[in-house]
């Protein structure tokens, strides 16, 4: 089949424009993505964040206790919250009570029993941004080695003092029977409030 000069000229045209095109497209989706993932900062919590959980009876606070030692990674930007994710690691051996008294029962085998199970560990699944800088953070919580989902009430808000500094307020409630706790013992409710109080800063 015979193409004359013009129609030759005109098909390498043709071809080199759809080459562009598609380059600039390829080009584009490498932008966006890296673009979306840039969103994600990424921070830790303080030292000085606050840890732990609250035992309760009959309405009443129980006993308190704070994780002394927490390992924590959190990406998070509030422009793109479907982006965030973070995961906790706490040393239950670090476990300090405001009632000493009652750190043997909780440490030993019919409740945390530390002997066998030494973290607690929440890994997020999902942050749902419920707007005013308030969050409900999805994930899951392993316990006494139970796994079971576990939604935290959060809240993030900007520093005053220093750009760097979230400050965060988060709680969940569980069931300790939920976890393998299932022992009834006197004075000792099914109920544990989970709480984090403090700041992450950026890294």
């Amino acid at each position: 089949m015979y193409l004359n000069p013009i129609n030759k000229k005109l098909n390498k045209v043709d071809l080199k424009l759809k080459t562009i095109i598609k380059t600039g497209l390829l080009s584009l989706a490498i932008c966006l993505a890296l673009t979306s993932q840039s969103f994600a900062r990424s921070w830790t919590l303080t030292p000085k964040s606050d840890v732990g959980f609250e035992i309760k009876s009959m309405g009443l606070t129980v006993v308190k206790a704070k994780f002394n030692q927490v390992q924590s990674t959190m990406q998070f930007d509030a422009k793109a919250p479907q982006n965030a994710s973070t995961h906790l690691v706490m040393d239950v051996e670090s476990l300090s009570f405001s009632k000493p008294l009652f750190k043997h029962m909780i440490l030993g085998e019919d409740l945390f029993y530390v002997e066998k199970y030494k973290t607690v560990i929440f890994k997020s699944i999902q942050f749902k941004d419920l707007g005013n800088g308030k969050y409900n953070v999805l994930g899951h919580l392993t316990l006494r080695g139970v796994t079971k989902p576990v939604i935290f009430e959060t809240t993030f808000k900007p520093s005053m003092s220093n750009a760097n500094l979230l400050d965060v307020q988060a709680s969940a409630v569980i069931n300790r029977r939920d976890f393998g706790m299932k022992k009834g013992i006197a004075g000792v409710g099914d109920k544990v409030n989970l709480h984090l109080s403090g700041q992450c800063e950026m890294n």
